[in-house]
């Protein structure tokens, strides 16, 4: 295990308030539903540091942040938000590039680290493509929309779910495809968990109570590696 990095004040001497980094820290791991102890045990340093980072200007070494970014999920950049202001997928592709289709169990543990994805249906107008924030319940992955929206009137209907991740540093990433039927969640148990286990509102906003779910019967997904 790594030893727990030293905790200084920044040499600014700004030890009071949170930072980006930290904002964005604290954001993920609780969309994951980690606690600090959890998330510093992952990445072998004390949880006491992990709410350091969160809450001071601190200046963590590149092995922490690639350590606390792997278990996160997410990239350095996206970490420290280096790509905050930059249009991803416009690295130059490397040479020794493959790509590699993902096993179903991969599939849903990359299922379970994003928060944000895109449900694709059909609509008399045509395809419609639409992100949503989502939570997987069990076998399922459920949403939150309005009654009268589209996603809503597509129920019965078979549609996808999309999530993907992009890594500008190693022109990298990779990419789950679920498919299924969308169905309507009416039994008010079911829907009171998910309200239960949902960690935040639908960032659209307005009144999107009506919750939607598709049981995958296709679970596919692919990574674009690099040879050593």
């Amino acid at each position: 295990m790594q030893s727990t990095p030293s905790i200084h004040p920044h040499p600014s001497g700004g030890t009071a308030g949170r930072t980006d980094l930290g904002r964005r820290l604290a954001a993920r791991r609780e969309t994951l539903g980690l606690t600090r102890e959890e998330l510093g045990h992952r990445c072998g340093v004390d949880g006491n540091y992990i709410a350091y980072l969160e809450e001071h200007a601190a200046s963590p070494s590149i092995g922490t942040l690639v350590r606390v970014a792997d278990v996160l999920g997410v990239t350095v950049d996206d970490l420290t938000g280096a790509n905050a202001g930059r249009v991803a997928g416009r690295s130059t592709a490397r040479r020794d590039t493959a790509l590699v289709p993902l096993d179903e169990e991969e599939c849903r543990a990359l299922l379970g680290t994003h928060g944000v994805g895109r449900i694709a249906v059909f609509t008399p107008e045509g395809p419609a493509v639409l992100p949503v924030n989502y939570l997987v319940a069990g076998a399922d992955i459920a949403f939150r929309t309005a009654a009268e929206a589209v996603a809503a009137r597509a129920a019965g209907t078979e549609a996808a779910f999309e999530i993907d991740n992009i890594d500008d540093v190693t022109a990298g990433g990779w990419s789950v495809l679920a498919v299924g039927e969308l169905r309507a969640v009416t039994a008010s148990e079911e829907i009171r968990h998910l309200a239960a286990t949902a960690r935040s509102q639908p960032w659209a906003g307005g009144p999107r109570s009506h919750w939607m779910k598709i049981t995958p019967a296709r679970l596919t997904g692919r990574r674009v590696t690099h040879g050593s």
